[in-house]
């Protein structure tokens, strides 16, 4: 495998699985809010308060695509909201992407002090509005859903077994 993209609601662990499995394959770990970072200077949740969602999703979208058009053998890990661009759903579904999923009480569970602007202010309520203007969109772009509600160990045997099976 040259490339795994993970997406997936806020919390599901894209970063964690990401780092993981990138470990355990030996590959590098990505994580576009990284990229976005360290392009703007300032952090994506900062960048994202300051410049508004729109740009922040522009500024997503260049760091997916220098991702895809740069870097092999590497795990992504993508923003929750990647999925709502078009020209991102395209590039995804053009990738090994793998959709990270569970049970919103086990993600809100998750939640820590981390910035987290769109999930603001009422936590439960967001990611259920999230989730349905989301899932579809994961869908479309994933070759199969993994469910997250599990240690990252078994997360990343999860992913591991679905890439084997997939990629005979």
């Amino acid at each position: 495998m040259r490339r795994l993209v993970l997406v997936g609601l806020p919390a599901t662990g894209k970063t964690t699985v990401a780092r993981a499995l990138a470990d355990e394959w030996q590959v590098q770990a990505l994580d576009t809010d990284d990229i976005v970072a360290q392009n703007v200077g300032m952090s994506a949740a900062q960048y994202l308060r300051a410049e508004g969602e729109a740009n922040f999703r522009d500024r997503e979208l260049d760091a997916l695509r220098s991702v895809v058009h740069g870097v092999a053998d590497v795990v992504v890990a993508t923003g929750g909201g990647i999925v709502t661009s078009a020209d991102a759903r395209s590039i995804l579904a053009a990738e090994f992407t793998l959709w990270l999923d569970c049970d919103d009480e086990v993600l809100l569970s998750r939640l820590d002090d981390a910035e987290r602007p769109l999930l603001e202010p009422g936590a439960a309520e967001a990611l259920a509005r999230l989730r349905t203007e989301r899932d579809e969109w994961y869908r479309e772009v994933a070759r199969a859903r993994i469910d997250c509600a599990a240690s990252i160990d078994e997360v990343v045997a999860r992913v591991t077994r679905e890439v084997d099976r997939l990629t005979r």
